[in-house]
């Protein structure tokens, strides 16, 4: 019996080091791309805390942290205008993505019209386009609207947000995510007299936090960092967004590679600071709307 035993693990031993070293393998890969992704950051932030000398040459830590660099780059490049613009494009853009997308995956998921699958294959051909191609019809849709509309739409608001509060990508996740959830609950809603409204807000969303934080999180990234359409539609600062001001400032900064790098660095940390605070919720999101890889 016990060399049975023996010859059984001799047998299994094998089979587990091939299992350990294949873990190896597979963490090294994972450690090594986080590394690579990761290092570019890194070498920004420590950028930002140098000062000229050390910028400008081969150091890698600064010997010093010159945190005073964030509040000199802040003021000389007037970020605080800039990023209060930002702000508010970026929720208004992330509002209507979250209602007007929410309603189109519902009605692409849940109901039933003449034309469904056609058009929703139509919408999902917008994807290939790339976003260059857009800026025209939206500029002339834009230009149309701003001369037979008492609203202004030129250097204001709604030509900075409402030609991006439907997105292609938000509906068809939010579809495959609504496609998930289980028919009985319409079946249950209906008997207690619920149409599609109720069904949608006191049901549908609720149970779709995940894939609706995705959203969130991609429509806020897209309008934090849109530079050419804002240019294009904007003709002074009263709404020009923060990728401008660090657009304009890298212009001034010249050779103060410092003060360069620490307006990046603010520019870039609102996007890392929601990551990191809706990071599960977007993993959860891709990862049950049935479009991971």
């Amino acid at each position: 019996m016990a060399n049975i035993t023996a010859n059984s693990q001799a047998e299994a031993h094998p089979q587990a080091r091939r299992i350990d070293y294949g873990h190896v393998v597979i963490y090294t890969v994972l450690i090594l791309g986080a590394v690579l992704a990761i290092t570019p950051f890194l070498f920004s932030i420590s950028v930002s805390l140098m000062n000229l000398t050390e910028a400008t040459g081969r150091a890698i830590l600064p010997r010093t942290p010159q945190w005073s660099n964030y509040v000199q780059a802040w003021n000389d490049a007037n970020f605080g205008q800039y990023f209060w613009n930002s702000v508010k494009i970026a929720a208004i853009t992330v509002t209507g993505q979250v209602v007007f997308c929410t309603m189109a995956a519902y009605a692409f998921a849940r109901m039933e019209f003449p034309g469904r699958d056609f058009l929703f294959a139509l919408l999902l051909t917008t994807l290939i386009l790339p976003e260059a191609v857009t800026w025209v019809p939206n500029f002339i849709t834009i230009t149309w609207l701003d001369r037979v509309t008492p609203l202004r739409w030129f250097n204001n608001w709604p030509a900075l947000t409402v030609p991006f509060m439907a997105s292609a990508f938000s509906i068809l996740l939010l579809r495959q995510f609504f496609q998930q959830i289980p028919g009985e609950l319409w079946d249950s809603a209906q008997i207690d007299g619920a149409g599609h409204v109720r069904y949608l807000v006191q049901i549908v969303v609720p149970l779709a936090r995940a894939a609706l934080v995705t959203v969130v999180l991609f429509s806020f990234i897209g309008s934090w960092n849109a530079l050419a359409w804002p240019i294009l539609v904007t003709q002074t600062l009263d709404w020009r967004p923060i990728s401008y001001g660090l657009y304009a400032f890298l212009d001034e900064a010249g050779s103060q590679a410092h003060l360069r790098m620490a307006g990046a660095v603010i520019t870039v940390m609102p996007l890392i600071i929601m990551y990191f605070f809706t990071q599960k919720q977007f993993t959860e999101g891709i990862a049950t709307s049935g479009l991971k890889g």
